[in-house]
């Protein structure tokens, strides 16, 4: 995430976040002066429009799943990169970035699991459920954020850095294992095993939504704010 509001306590404490907080410092220090915090949002749009290229084109060759790979990384470089980019220079906007990259971000996440829904991998339905849960997951992070100035974009551990980790994994298993069908009780059409793991990151962004909200509701109950 990115260029958030210098008011706002940021919270991202994420299991690979030693690895990624080191690396996010040296690309910062090495990129050149001509890139700015709005190129690397771009550099994020085009990560994600190349992970939902790589979905579609997998009708086609199953190879594909390495572009889709491979847009994950340049999302996450272009997503990390520019409100890290904008705190390394001193030259943040706080409203304007924290405004624009969630509106970008939300943007790439339809592209995202529009592209998955249009592949052979995954049912629509299964993707539409899981851009739910996503979804609501943003909507509690920047209600309290409003609320408490705490913008927390990491639960138990995870962050958008693990999915996007956990997403490649998957795209390698499929790729060099096919993707088999399962059949779940009290559905009535078998899920693929893309569909399985799909499903369970909306099945874990509504756990935590619901987990988050009823304990952030509770401690605004006890303090009384």
């Amino acid at each position: 995430m990115a260029e958030e509001s210098k008011k706002h306590t940021r919270v991202n404490d994420i299991l690979l976040g030693p690895l990624e907080r080191p690396a996010l410092q040296f690309f910062s220090k090495h990129t050149p002066a001509w890139a700015s915090p709005d190129t690397m949002t771009i550099i994020g749009v085009i990560g994600a429009v190349l992970i939902a290229a790589g979905y579609i084109l997998t009708r086609y060759q199953m190879a594909w799943l390495w572009l889709a790979s491979f847009g994950l990384f340049v999302n996450w470089f272009g997503d990390s990169m520019d409100g890290t980019l904008a705190r390394y220079r001193k030259i943040e906007r706080p409203n304007y970035g924290y405004y624009v990259d969630h509106v970008v971000d939300v943007f790439n996440e339809f592209l995202v699991v529009i592209g998955l829904g249009l592949s052979p991998l995954v049912r629509f339905d299964v993707a539409a459920f899981t851009l739910i849960g996503y979804l609501m997951m943003a909507v509690h992070v920047f209600l309290r954020t409003y609320v408490d100035d705490v913008f927390k974009i990491s639960y138990g551990k995870l962050g958008p850095t693990e999915v996007r980790v956990l997403i490649i994994i998957a795209n390698t298993l499929v790729f060099f294992l096919g993707n088999p069908m399962f059949n779940v009780p009290l559905l009535a059409a078998p899920l693929s095993l893309f569909d399985l793991f799909v499903g369970f990151l909306g099945l874990l962004f509504l756990v935590f939504f619901l987990v988050s909200a009823y304990q952030y509701s509770r401690e605004l109950a006890r303090i009384g704010k």
